[in-house]
This record gives C-alpha cells, structure tokens and sequence, in this order.
C-alpha cells in the first residue's frame, strides 16, 4: 500500500508553502495536489522527488473532487495528510457585495472542506493528520470582511469536532491552523479606489508562509493539540477577543481599516481579494 499527501490549494501561498515542507516529512510514494491551475500545479514537480499526482479542480463547485475520490477507491492508498488550503475573501461590505461571491466564498472555504475531509477519512493512515487552514478571523466577527470571518468560524468549529471523531474511528488527528496577516501577494494591491491608501491601515504584525507553516507542524507533534497560532501577537489577539466584548473588537478593528469611511472600490469584481 502506497502512502501518500493530498494537499489542496497548493499552486499559491500557505497550500504551496505546505506542499514543499512534505520534502522534510518522511518518506511518500506521491503527493497529489488540487487546485484549479493545471498549469501551476504541474510546476510543482520540478520543486520535489517525489511524484505529484495533479488533479485539477475548482473546489467551489459540486462533483470537483469526483475524480479524487475515483482514485482513491481504485488504489486504497494510505494517507498520512490531508492539508486543505483552498479558500478566498475580500475587503468588502456583505451587503454591498455581489450575493454569488459570497456563495461562491461559502462553497470554497466551508463545503469544500466537508467534503474533502469525508472523501479522504476513510484512507487516513493510523496516525496520519489533517491540516485545516483557518484564521485568527474566526475568532471573532469581522465587519467587511463578515463572510470570510463566519467561514473561517465554521473550519475552526468544523476541524476541532471532526478531531475527536478521527482519533475514535481511525486513529487519526485534525489540526486547524489559525494564521495572522500573512505576508502574500494581496498586501500588494490591498490598496483602495483612489490606489493612495492600503484597505487596512495598520498591521500588528505580518507574517510569512513559512512561519504559519512551521509553526503548524510544530503543533502537529502535540498529540492534544487542535488549533495552531503562530507568534505572540496573533495569540494575544485571539486572547484579547475572548475576553473582551465584541462590540469593542468590532470597533477597534474598524478604527484600523479604510472601510470605515469609504464606499466600495467601483470594481466591477467588487471588494479586494485575498486568497488564504
């Protein structure tokens, strides 16, 4: 039985930053990887030794793991991780936004991962993980970025119930992995209408792929551990929303964010994206 990584999202940013830190994972007879780019996940063969298999899919949409899931049944493989980073969002107003990006975000970030997670627990190695890529955002509710708070709300929840039921039926982990502002290719043009001035104004701290992903293979090896944060400043947020009344969290995070004052970009994409 060959043993294997499934690794969704992982032509861009964290998912890409995972796939490459398999290398130093112990031995696998093939990675496959899923995102919509045939193109770039192609190339990611050239990072690697070992095979990559490439399913190219839009997570978004019914049946895009199908073939997946055909595959797996065929040759029963063992997989020793499941690390799912698909998803997007945006600075945008939810009641300015166009209702089909937001379904579209809710698909991607939540019903993806359910159906991830249901097609490959039957194959998790005794032992074996998923990586469930959440965000500090689901910690607390976010104005203008309120769907893609309340999606991540639902990985945080979703992963940290489907741990206890792994460890009973297959003696396998999930770990949702909670980044802060991380460094990626959004920061660059996260930049408002007039392109004078960032969406969010003030950063408490940014960080790199590599450190989320360090960080959560770290927490990996803690046999009780369920969520993984990485750096003092994300934890202490993450504290901080816990004690203090939301209404104020709200507020702060308005203080500090362009929105607070200003209609939507006239985009005809809407808001601003960012893929996590």
């Amino acid at each position: 039985m060959k043993t294997i990584a499934i690794v969704t999202g992982a032509s861009s940013g964290i998912g890409k930053e995972f796939f490459l830190s398999l290398k130093d994972k112990g031995p696998l007879d093939e990675i496959w990887v899923i995102a919509r780019s045939k193109d770039k996940l192609e190339a990611l063969q050239a990072e690697t030794e070992t095979p990559v298999r490439v399913f190219p899919a839009d997570l978004s949409k019914n049946g895009s793991l199908e073939a997946v899931k055909a595959v797996l049944a065929a040759e029963t493989p063992s997989v020793k991780y499941l690390i799912c980073a698909s998803g997007f969002g945006r600075f945008c107003s939810a009641l300015e936004d166009e209702t089909e990006t937001l379904e579209n975000m809710v698909d991607l970030n939540c019903r993806s991962i359910v159906t991830a997670t249901k097609t490959v627990a039957p194959y998790m190695a005794k032992g074996g993980i998923m990586l469930l890529i959440a965000s500090v955002a689901a910690f607390q509710p976010i104005p203008y970025i309120a769907t893609y708070g309340a999606t991540k709300a639902f990985v945080l929840s979703y992963g940290r119930a489907l741990n206890q039921e792994l460890r009973k039926k297959y003696g396998a982990r999930c770990l949702c992995v909670c980044p802060f502002w991380t460094k990626t290719a959004f920061f660059d043009r996260a930049i408002t209408a007039e392109q004078t001035q960032t969406v969010v104004k003030k950063y408490a701290a940014m960080y790199t792929p590599d450190q989320i992903v360090k960080r959560a293979w770290q927490d990996a090896k803690k046999k009780n551990r369920d969520v993984s944060i990485c750096g003092f400043t994300a934890k202490s947020q993450v504290l901080a929303v816990k004690l203090l009344p939301h209404r104020l969290v709200m507020w702060v995070w308005k203080s500090n964010n362009s929105y607070n004052s200003q209609k939507r970009p006239p985009q005809t994409s809407g808001g601003l994206l960012f893929i996590r």
